[in-house]
């Protein structure tokens, strides 16, 4: 004999019935986004090996009625810096191959490296940057003034990751003026191997847009941590959605062209978006920026052991806009 449930019973039974559907699904659903979310966290990374893709930015307009394209690179590699001379594998298109691209190739993502001027006439005409690196495989970044490739300052400030994805928009970043640049002595150099060289630049800064850590979520450090409170808070990745990045202000020189190695002392901070923890780069989750010298001149010394032509270019970043200086180096016996 079957008991009858009353109408309450019933409303309960089909209760427990949805609310356990929902549990069911919801299970599934957070263990394909878990699913989804290890293969991302594993999905392959190379030191060597691959090859780099050229990127175009955008446009900004100039005073007098030009314009200057902005290019930058992703190299695939965490490790390998490759050397793509001028030439048919590294090469603009039209009539002047060499716009100044670079031929030196830093680890990862570098925004706005250079820029190539182009004249108010210009129109609908388009910019094209190939390049074909050691996997063989050819990339093309085409430029053009299509309206949706402006750049304003706030937009640049966007894409590096001064803004934290919107949230740290305030009046410091809209007035933000780049650095800049004065280069003490001249433009070419000549040393041999071996020797050292001393560079020096002076910067001024409008000290915009306010110094800030590394987004909200990164676990930040004190004095009465001890070594293995910071090992835990190293090894956390900070939570991010968009770019992300520690505001200050610093001067770097790197490699922009030349087959051989630069060395500098000290150590430079690294301009590339290296987003693992204390790899002193400003997109580093625990990097401190340098204290900027009293005077303003900051100063380096390179030395080179393979003869050649280099050009370094010394690059100034407030955290938020950049501005660039190049030194060329003949290296003889």
């Amino acid at each position: 004999m079957t008991e009858k449930l009353g109408p309450g019973l019933i409303e309960l039974r089909g209760w427990l019935r949805s609310t356990l559907l929902s549990v069911f699904i919801m299970g599934l659903f957070f263990t394909a986004l878990g699913c989804s979310n290890a293969v991302a966290q594993f999905r392959p990374s190379y030191d060597h090996g691959k090859g780099v893709s050229p990127v175009y930015e955008g446009w900004i307009a100039n005073e007098d009625g030009s314009f200057t394209m902005l290019f930058g690179y992703m190299n695939e590699n965490w490790l390998e810096e490759l050397n793509i001379p001028i030439g048919p594998d590294n090469s603009f298109s039209g009539t002047e191959s060499d716009r100044g691209q670079p031929t030196h190739f830093l680890p990862r993502r570098n925004r706005t490296i250079f820029g190539v001027r182009i004249p108010a006439d210009f129109g609908n005409q388009e910019l094209v940057w190939t390049l074909i690196s050691t996997d063989a495989v050819t990339q093309k970044a085409y430029g053009s003034l299509r309206r949706d490739y402006i750049l304003e300052p706030i937009t640049l400030m966007s894409e590096s990751g001064t803004v934290a994805g919107g949230r740290d928009n305030g009046a410091d970043v809209q007035t933000n003026q780049p650095p800049e640049i004065t280069l003490h002595g001249s433009e070419t150099r000549t040393i041999r191997i071996g020797e050292s060289l001393h560079l020096a630049v002076t910067v001024e800064d409008d000290g915009k847009p306010n110094q800030r850590r590394y987004g909200r979520f990164a676990p930040a450090f004190s004095e009465e941590d001890t070594p293995q409170e910071r090992l835990d808070k190293a090894i956390v990745p900070p939570i991010r959605g968009t770019v992300n990045r520690v505001v200050g202000l610093y001067f770097s020189w790197y490699l922009f062209r030349g087959e051989g190695e630069a060395n500098f002392d000290p150590l430079q901070t690294k301009i590339w978006e290296d987003t693992r923890a204390f790899q002193n780069s400003p997109w580093s989750p625990h990097w401190i920026p340098p204290e900027p010298p009293e005077d303003g001149v900051w100063q380096a010394e390179v030395t080179f052991q393979q003869p050649g032509t280099y050009t370094l270019r010394g690059r100034a970043d407030d955290g938020g806009l950049v501005n660039d200086v190049n030194v060329v180096i003949h290296v003889t016996q």
